[in-house]
């Protein structure tokens, strides 16, 4: 097996995603507002369990269109309350239908969610140095600040630990260990 983060060992889906997406910077609020979503919808749970259902999160949530989703109502929470291709757990769907519109009004006051949240890291990648998983944080003082921040402006399951969590998949910080393919890649 080629020298990938360890947690990236497990299967080919987990090895994919490692390989081609997490901690490669993204700055397309679409993209931003899904993984935002998703690092919720994991709470608890697995992120390879979010990964066997992305694709159903994907038709369920109108492939991530954060315009669409700030519409949903209660019949569509119903809706996806029966939906078993996706995690279903209302506070969950409740809180991602909240944050939608949470997000776009970030989207009105700094012009996209891009633009609100790599502010925290000054724009460019943290790049940290681990070599064993077992170093990597669940959370830090600068997922606090960006969590309270989200709290206050009255996001859902945005808890330090989903925040760092999103900053590793987006690419604000870059936690691939010293030994890892990815890690000159990005």
């Amino acid at each position: 097996m080629e020298n990938r983060c360890e947690w990236a060992q497990k299967n080919e889906l987990m090895a994919k995603y490692h390989d081609e997406e997490w901690g490669r910077p993204v700055h397309d609020d679409q993209k931003l507002f899904e993984f935002l979503i998703l690092e919720g919808m994991q709470a608890g749970l697995s992120w390879q369990t979010i990964l066997n259902k992305r694709e159903s999160f994907r038709k369920a949530f109108e492939n991530f269109d954060v315009s669409k989703v700030a519409l949903f109502d209660q019949s569509k929470v119903d809706e996806l309350m029966l939906d078993a291709g996706i995690i279903r757990n209302r506070l969950k769907i409740e809180a991602s239908i909240n944050n939608a519109k949470h997000f776009l009004e970030i989207v009105e006051e700094f012009g996209s969610f891009d633009r609100y949240i790599w502010k925290f890291v000054d724009y460019q990648p943290i790049v940290n140095h681990w070599e064993k998983l077992s170093e990597l944080p669940a959370k830090t003082r600068l997922s606090d600040i960006i969590s309270d921040d989200l709290r206050r402006r009255g996001f859902k399951f945005v808890g330090s630990t989903i925040i760092y969590a999103h900053m590793q998949a987006t690419g604000m910080v870059n936690d691939h260990l010293e030994h890892c393919l990815c890690r000159s890649k990005i």
